[in-house]
């Protein structure tokens, strides 16, 4: 581990003097590239650091201890050493953490479609529940949010919405969102108080550039439309909407929020790409998985994750056995409980990986 450390830190000085190279700092892709990744790996340096000095620190201290001191020196001595081991011991795991091959996407903006499944209006219902809750989770780390497409029911919510975080790091904490959730909940239209389970789906996808994805103009059908409301009546007598068909996967995708053809194209390319990227990235995780399947699951969409209970205030994510009774407080946004516990299993499993 200390040597891959080193390695880290040495690179890390040579960044330092690329960067002030001339040369690397008239050239803005070079520029813009070591910048990067000098700032990925400058908490594992800041860390190693660190580590190092309570190390000098430590093995000073013992020196110390050879040396005739009075019993209130020595027991002052061997106090600092305590409080050093705990330090040096929680270093080391910080670095162990900081060790592990990041996912490329972490630091990108996030595409998320949720879709009303299983159970009519009611899963509709809650897939606006799930909306909400994601967008009030976005408010509280000050990510923005941007409206795509979204298609509601008469009664309230979403047959399906889809919508992009901009926010550095919002994929690293909501790519595990990905799958079926589900709520057990009496319908507001129930006379006879029966509990109802519904689902809805969630998918997210990294905000891809075109240099990740390929998208050939060829390959893509373009389809204008006026835009329509909710029972579909036309709300648009221009042909804004826009109906994007790549030919090679079959994937769709229709945008109709703008009131501008162009900025309606821009938006469907962006999901787009990103649906392209997805598919091919399920793909290599499906090789991946046949031979080592992740603690906290595929991120397939078939896959029930969570289920939200309203009678009992409880949630309870299946892939990691976490139940908490703040039902109420998650739905307003307070998902960061359960997403930080499975960052912290991910992390676990990965450590384990990398460590057999």
């Amino acid at each position: 581990m200390f040597d891959r450390l080193q390695a880290v830190e040495d690179r890390y000085e040579k960044l330092n003097e690329l960067l002030s190279d001339p040369a690397i700092v008239n050239d803005p892709a070079k520029l813009r590239d070591y910048s990067k990744e000098q700032s990925d790996i400058q908490e594992t340096v800041e860390v190693y650091r660190q580590y190092k000095e309570a190390k000098e620190q430590y093995a000073d201290a013992k020196a110390m201890l050879e040396d005739k001191l009075d019993a209130e020196m020595r027991e002052m001595v061997k106090e600092e050493m305590s409080e050093l081991e705990g330090t040096l011991s929680d270093l080391e795991d910080r670095m162990k953490i900081l060790l592990i091959p990041k996912d490329p996407n972490d630091d990108k903006n996030v595409i998320m479609e949720i879709r009303g499944a299983a159970g009519g209006d009611e899963a509709a219902l809650f897939a606006g529940d799930l909306y909400r809750m994601y967008s009030r989770y976005a408010e509280a780390n000050n990510w923005k949010i941007d409206v795509i497409e979204a298609s509601t029911t008469g009664v309230g919510g979403y047959k399906e919405i889809i919508f992009m975080i901009n926010g550095r790091g919002a994929y690293s904490k909501l790519k595990y969102e990905n799958g079926a959730h589900r709520v057990q909940r009496v319908p507001e239209t129930e006379s006879g108080g029966r509990i109802h389970t519904s689902t809805a789906t969630v998918a997210v996808m990294p905000e891809t550039e075109e240099v990740e994805v390929e998208v050939h103009d060829k390959d893509i059908r373009v389809d204008t439309f006026a835009s329509s409301g909710p029972g579909g009546q036309s709300v648009n007598t221009t042909m804004s909407a826009v109906r994007l068909t790549h030919l090679p996967t079959g994937i769709v995708v229709s945008c109709q929020d703008e009131k501008s053809q162009i900025k309606n194209k821009e938006k469907a390319m962006k999901v787009l790409r990103a649906r392209i990227y997805d598919k091919f990235q399920k793909e290599a995780q499906a090789e991946y998985d046949a031979v080592r399947k992740s603690a906290v699951g595929t991120g397939d969409r078939s896959e029930r994750i969570r289920t939200y209970n309203f009678p009992q205030n409880r949630v309870t994510d299946h892939r990691i056995g976490l139940t908490i009774q703040k039902l109420d407080q998650i739905l307003e946004g307070k998902v960061g409980e359960v997403i930080d516990a499975l960052i912290v299993e991910d992390q676990s499993s990965r450590l384990e990986n990398l460590e057999d």
